[in-house]
């Protein structure tokens, strides 16, 4: 990947509906190679789709937790169950396995407080193997980028 290839991955991060006539006259090449480049990068799986970006607030979902689980046990198989219970609720929006006092980092959004209790008693204490969870509320949000940074 050169700085071509970077430099259309953030364009197409910035504005993933831009035609293809517009992405290369962003990034200074003619119609053709860009559509190559961008094929190119889809068969790698660096562009691995795209999606719209929908305000979390007027979808309904305005709360936002950040959900921080302790494992009871680290064997596999009490990985392997934790992680596919995660994977089909679908409040939960990132799962990321954690160094330090956690062992996951959840971010859920949810439409209230009383459903966000609802999910956390009927959903997440039934996964087996949770120590403990430790929810923080968002108030609000400063920055939110799906741009990635370009790597020194």
């Amino acid at each position: 990947m050169d700085a071509v290839d970077r430099q259309i991955i953030r364009e197409l991060q910035a504005d993933g509906r831009l035609s293809n006539q517009d992405l290369a006259d962003r990034v200074r090449l003619s119609p053709s190679p860009c559509l190559r480049r961008v094929r190119r990068l889809e068969q790698a799986g660096l562009i691995r789709g795209y999606t719209a970006m929908v305000d979390q607030v007027a979808y309904g979902l305005p709360i936002t937790v950040f959900v921080r689980i302790r494992l009871e046990r680290h064997t596999a198989d009490a990985v392997k169950v934790f992680e596919e219970h995660v994977g089909v609720i679908e409040h939960i929006q990132d799962c990321y396995l954690m160094a330090g006092s956690s062992d996951y980092l959840l971010r859920v959004v949810i439409e209230s407080l009383e459903a966000y209790e609802a999910l956390v008693r009927k959903r997440i204490h039934a996964i087996p193997g949770i120590a403990s969870i430790e929810s923080s509320f968002a108030f609000g949000s400063v920055k939110q980028s799906r741009i990635y940074p370009t790597p020194a």
